[in-house]
């Protein structure tokens, strides 16, 4: 049954097409007009006015063409992220520390897979490691005497980055051997993407501190678009991943330079 069929069989109500709709947006952050139109048997115009209602009450922006999420993700999104591909993102981690050499100087990310990331880590010796993330920065100080460096400022409470408006200037002050970092999409350009502005900020200022950069995604990420560009495929020097998707996306990366571990 398709999610129009679903809606209809609902009696078609504006309320619950919305609701699937903001669902929808919650799980793959982007969605285009024609998506809208194809998913729910709608016009375009019923697709905009969709969009302009969530916009209203502070669930989406609009974006050319489409809509995305409009705030950071929320507690439960976040929870959910921890048990969804779970043994996908363990596996990952072992492989980024079966690469990452010990004495390496690293920049860590924040988000699920990083932290699965730094649960693997803790095998390695003599790690020096910057992170903006309050929970990758607890796996290490517990588990290991890595030389260990995170900035001040506010704590989000979603996920435990750690931000101030000079978090990427601090970063800056560091090299890295690896810049690792996980996003919440790869679109089907090529772009990766992520959630929040301030996140990408400081994500950016460790690319170019870094003599690596290390993509490690699950391939749900594959095909998705997230709210704001960090950078391209173009940018990673390795990818770490459960799968390579198909299609053009995935001709894409076989065809790049980049160094494929899946």
């Amino acid at each position: 049954m398709t999610i129009g069929e679903a809606v209809a069989g609902e009696g078609g109500q504006k309320e619950h097409r919305q609701a699937y709709l903001l669902r929808y947006i919650e799980r793959n952050h982007y969605i285009s007009i024609d998506e809208i139109t194809r998913l729910f048997s709608v016009t375009t115009q019923t697709a905009r006015r969709d969009i302009m209602a969530l916009e209203q009450i502070g669930k989406v922006r609009r974006l050319h063409g489409g809509a995305a999420i409009a705030t950071p993700v929320d507690p439960v999104t976040y929870r959910q992220r921890r048990v969804d591909n779970a043994p996908e993102k363990e596996r990952i981690g072992t492989k980024v520390a079966d690469i990452v050499p010990d004495g390496a100087a690293v920049f860590l990310d924040s988000g699920t897979t990083c932290e699965a990331i730094a649960r693997a880590l803790v095998r390695r010796r003599d790690l020096r490691v910057v992170t903006y993330s309050l929970r990758v920065a607890t796996i290490f100080s517990e588990n290991s005497n890595f030389v260990l460096a995170i900035p001040g400022g506010f704590v989000r409470p979603v996920d435990g980055g750690v931000f101030r408006e000079d978090t990427a200037e601090y970063i800056r002050k560091f090299k890295f051997d690896y810049a690792i970092v996980s996003v919440s999409g790869i679109d089907d350009d090529g772009d990766i993407c992520d959630d929040d502005h301030g996140e990408v900020s400081a994500v950016s200022a460790a690319l170019e501190q870094s003599d690596r950069t290390l993509l490690a995604v699950d391939s749900s990420k594959f095909g998705k678009r997230a709210l704001v560009r960090l950078g391209s495929l173009r940018d990673v020097d390795i990818l770490v991943t459960d799968s390579i998707p198909d299609g053009p996306l995935g001709n894409m990366i076989r065809q790049s330079s980049i160094e494929i571990h899946v």
